[in-house]
This record gives structure tokens, C-alpha cells and sequence, in this order.
């Protein structure tokens, strides 16, 4: 019997944004989607919380350093190129638009993807600690089975 086992907090049809919560790119990113998700699929997640912490290491993906937003839907996860990719793919128009670069060879993607990643902090700058949700978007997080 073949059996599926799914990240820590994450059920069959979640899908789940990890990111680095100090980055400030990648916070802009995260409120990005907060504001074009109307559907409310994702959930967010950054990398540096417990919830983040027990997926990066259920798939085996490094906890002290944050080279990638990754991209959890379900049992699976997407990194670099694919998870943007595959998010802007759930948006609504004129997002879903950005697809179009998968025509791109995903070793090229890959590689534009790291130039940004790995000049994040010199680019756009980072916080001190993590940024906390507001009140208005707490339910965007994910959450422990404790704090549900």
C-alpha cells in the first residue's frame, strides 16, 4: 500500500507559500499575494516559523539559510522558478500571464531566479526580525494543528 505523507499542518488541497520573513522583497511579495489571491488558495508561511521550520526539514531542504521560496501544495513542493511559476499559474488574470515563461529553459529560469535570491538583501534590503501578520490578514497564515 502505497501511502502519502503530507508536511506537518499541511492538508490535501493546501497550498502553502514558505518565505524569508526578513526579506523585504520577499515580503512584498507575500503581501502581493495577499492582495491578488482573492480566492484565498495560499497560505502563507515564512521560513524562519515553527510551521516553516518542520516543512523545510520534512523535505529535507536547508533550515539555517533561505536560498529559495519554496511552493508546498499538498505532498509536493516546487522551488526557484517552478514555485513562482506554478503560483502566478493560480492567480487570475493578467498574472496567469506570467507563465509564458516557461518557454524559457528551467536551467535559465533557474539561474536568473538565483541572481536575484542571492542579492536580495543587497538589493531590497531586510528586517531585523520577522514581520508579524495583521489582524487583517492573520487567517493568510499557517498555523499549527494547536493554534487552529
Amino acid at each position: 500500500m502505497d501511502v502519502t505523507k503530507y508536511p506537518p499542518n499541511v492538508g490535501v488541497n493546501d497550498c502553502v507559500i514558505l518565505f524569508d520573513g526578513v526579506c523585504k522583497l520577499c515580503n512584498v511579495w507575500s503581501q502581493f499575494i495577499i492582495k491578488v489571491d482573492t480566492q484565498q488558495r495560499f497560505k502563507l508561511c515564512s521560513v524562519q516559523s515553527p510551521e516553516g521550520q518542520i516543512i523545510l526539514n520534512h523535505f529535507e531542504m536547508p533550515t539555517d539559510h533561505f536560498d529559495t521560496m519554496l511552493y508546498v501544495e499538498g505532498n509536493q513542493y516546487f522551488d526557484k522558478s517552478d514555485a513562482f511559476l506554478n503560483i502566478v499559474n493560480k492567480l487570475r488574470f493578467p498574472w496567469r500571464l506570467l507563465t509564458i515563461f516557461k518557454i524559457i529553459p528551467k536551467g535559465l529560469r533557474n539561474w536568473l531566479y538565483d541572481r536575484i535570491a542571492l542579492n536580495r538583501y543587497k538589493l531590497f534590503g531586510q528586517y531585523d526580525y520577522c514581520i508579524l501578520p495583521t489582524k487583517e490578514n492573520d487567517n493568510r497564515f499557517l498555523k499549527s494543528e494547536s493554534e487552529k
